[in-house]
C-alpha cells in the first residue's frame, strides 16, 4: 500500500494537469482498503476515488484523500452459456477485453481500447460502437467508505444509462470499488451496425467476422481518429452526446439534412457532440494551450503546459457556442474536479 502526502498527481490524469492531493493512498487489496479506510480521520475528509485518470480533469488542488485501487486479478466461472469474469477494480479494461477475446468470451469487443480500468468502467457505463459497459455488467462489489460496510450491487441496483451510474450520482464518494463480475457469452454475436466497423471489415475482405476481427477494427479505429495521452493530453470523448425528443431532431433535421444520428427509441434521437462542435467552426481550433484536436472534434486536448481551468474555458466557450447555433445543451462527459459541474 502506498500511502502519501502532498501528492501530485500528475501521473493519475491522462490530461496531464500537474495538481495535488493533501493525501495519496493507492490499495492492492480489500483487507488495505478496509485498513486504510478504518485509520482515516476528519481532517483527511472529504475522499476522491479515482482509477487511471483517463475520466478525469483536475482545476485545483484537493484539499483531503485520494484513493486509488490497484487490485488485480481476473477468476472466471462457466454458468451456462456464459462465463462470468471477475476482475479486480485496478485491472486495465482493455486487459479485460483482450482476455475475454483470447478466451472465447464474448460481449465486450466493441469496448476495445477504452483507457481506463476496470471500476471506472462500473462507474461511467463505459460505451462505444453500440456497446455500453451496463450489457455485460452481472454485478458490482463496493466498500462503503464511512461504514466499511461490504455490499453488492447487482446490475438492476447500478442505475445505469447513458454514461451514467449511481456511483457518478446520488452514491459518488460514498463508495469504492473493488470487484466488478462481467457475464460475457460463449457465443459470438457481432455487432456491426454502429459507426463504420462493417464498413473496415468489408474493406479489409472480411465476411464473416470473429471476435478477434472486430477488436482489431475497433483499436485501428480508435487509433486513428484519437490522440495517445501520452504525446498529448486528454480523456478521450470530452462531452456526452445530447439525445433530444424528435420534435428538435426533426427541426434540426431540416436545415442540416446530413446531419448524422443514431436512434434512441421511437420518441428520441442521438446527435453526435464531435458534428455539432465541428459544425461550430471548433476542429482543430486552439484557445490558449487548450484545444480540440484535429481528427475528432469531440476530443479537448492539452496543447502543453495547459491548467484545468484552461481546459474549462474552452469547455465552456464550446458550449456556449453549440447552444447560440442549434439550441442544444452538451454537457461534459468527463469528470470535472474543482466545483465547476
Amino acid at each position: 500500500m502506498t500511502d502519501k502526502r502532498d501528492f501530485n498527481l500528475l501521473e493519475y490524469n491522462t490530461f496531464g494537469i500537474s495538481e495535488t492531493c493533501r493525501r495519496f493512498i493507492s490499495f492492492n487489496t480489500l483487507e488495505e482498503l478496509l485498513d486504510a479506510l478504518r485509520r482515516l480521520t476528519a481532517d483527511d475528509m472529504p475522499v476522491m476515488v479515482i482509477g487511471k485518470g483517463s475520466n478525469l480533469l483536475l482545476t485545483q488542488r484537493f484539499e483531503g484523500t485520494v484513493l486509488h485501487s490497484d487490485i488485480r486479478g481476473m477468476e472466471a466461472e462457466e454458468d451456462g452459456d456464459s462465463v462470468l469474469l471477475r476482475c479486480g477494480s485496478g485491472e486495465t479494461w482493455d486487459d479485460v477485453v483482450a482476455h475475454a477475446v483470447e478466451q472465447g468470451w464474448y460481449g465486450a469487443e466493441n469496448l476495445s481500447l477504452i483507457p481506463g480500468d476496470v471500476g471506472a468502467s462500473a462507474v461511467q457505463n463505459i460505451g462505444a460502437y453500440g456497446s455500453e459497459a451496463k450489457d455485460i455488467i452481472e454485478c458490482v462489489e463496493a466498500v462503503n467508505i464511512k461504514t466499511l460496510e461490504r455490499k453488492v450491487f447487482a446490475n438492476d441496483e447500478c442505475g445505469y444509462s447513458y454514461r451514467q451510474s449511481v456511483f457518478k450520482n446520488e452514491l459518488k464518494g460514498r463508495f469504492v470499488i473493488t470487484h466488478v463480475t462481467y457475464r460475457l457469452n460463449k457465443k459470438f454475436v457481432p455487432h456491426l451496425e454502429y459507426g463504420n466497423i462493417h464498413c473496415e471489415l468489408q474493406r479489409r475482405g472480411i465476411f464473416s467476422p470473429s471476435a478477434t476481427d472486430v477488436r482489431n477494427v475497433v483499436i485501428d479505429i480508435r487509433n486513428a481518429k484519437l490522440p495517445d495521452p501520452a504525446v498529448l493530453g486528454n480523456a478521450g470523448s470530452f462531452f456526452m452526446n445530447p439525445v433530444v425528443p424528435m420534435a428538435v431532431y426533426n427541426s434540426i433535421k431540416e436545415r442540416y439534412p446530413d446531419m448524422p444520428h443514431y436512434a434512441v427509441s421511437e420518441e428520441y434521437e442521438k446527435i453526435p457532440a464531435g458534428w455539432l462542435i465541428e459544425q461550430c467552426g471548433w476542429k482543430g481550433r486552439s484557445l490558449g494551450r487548450a484545444g480540440v484536436h484535429e481528427r475528432q472534434a469531440l476530443v479537448l486536448v492539452n496543447r502543453g503546459g495547459a491548467t484545468g481551468k484552461e481546459i474549462v474555458t474552452l469547455c465552456e466557450t464550446i458550449r456556449y457556442d453549440v447552444k447560440e447555433k442549434f439550441g442544444l445543451e452538451i454537457y461534459p462527459e468527463v469528470n470535472i474536479i474543482g466545483g465547476f459541474y
